[in-house]
């Protein structure tokens, strides 16, 4: 998401927020705006739990997906 979408985002917002409100285009560009941050959120948070890792006291290092599975029900949800 470039910082020009993250903009138009807090624009909207704002224009919300005043007594003229947005239109119904703005509404559903807004939407789209939404829901495309949320999922670049989400892959930027996926990304980060995929590269992180566990160090135990014994000096093991471990993926933070080998122990997460291992010790809880995680279900992975995939954005499209």
């Amino acid at each position: 998401m470039t910082d020009e979408k993250v903009a138009r985002i807090n624009e909207l917002y704002h224009k919300s927020k005043t007594p003229e409100g947005l239109t119904e285009e703005e509404k559903e560009e807004q939407a789209t705006l939404r829901k495309e941050y949320v999922a670049a959120f989400r892959r930027n948070l996926r990304n980060t739990l995929d590269n992180t890792v566990v160090e135990y006291p014994d000096g093991t290092v471990k993926n933070l997906k080998e122990v997460g599975m291992k010790h809880a029900k995680i279900q992975r949800t995939d954005d499209k």
